[in-house]
């Protein structure tokens, strides 16, 4: 019986991958447990044409991303804190970052995504990591400014 691989099977083989195995085994085992199915030429062009359109969706989420790296850095984000004789009055966060680059830039950034190794509490340009996905990460210039 062929079977295609629908995930990993330890010492069997990986995902996508065509298998010659025992009737018992393919139909008792793999295909029971969602592990593989059985490998028709409907199934296997379809699995082809889910990974195609897989790739291609990584692929314009890639671009996507690349797009907000580059407007990410062309622009600086300006955040308004009220000041005190020195810096300013409380801390810019990542919460904070993360509203001023979804109201100036209009890019849903997830706080968690925007590594701060400690709130900002002083005023004038700072540089801020932010991780947007698929090993792609933006250098963000920061200005925070005293009102």
């Amino acid at each position: 019986m062929k079977v295609l691989l629908i995930k990993d099977v330890k010492s069997l083989g990986k995902a996508g991958e065509i298998k010659e195995v025992k009737d018992g085994y393919g139909q008792n085992f793999l295909i029971n447990k969602g592990l593989a199915k059985l490998a028709t030429p409907d199934v296997v062009e379809n699995w082809k044409a889910e990974q195609a359109r897989q790739e291609k969706e990584l692929k314009e989420e890639i671009e996507r991303f690349e797009a907000e790296k580059k407007m990410l850095e062309a622009h600086t984000i300006r955040i308004e804190k009220q000041s005190a004789p020195v810096g300013i009055k409380g801390s810019v966060g990542n919460a904070d970052i993360s509203a001023a680059i979804k109201e100036q830039l209009d890019i849903d950034l997830d706080k968690k995504h925007i590594n701060l190794k400690k709130a900002l509490k002083s005023t004038g340009i700072h540089e801020v990591d932010a991780k947007l996905g698929h090993g792609i990460h933006a250098t963000l210039k920061v200005e925070v400014v005293g009102v």
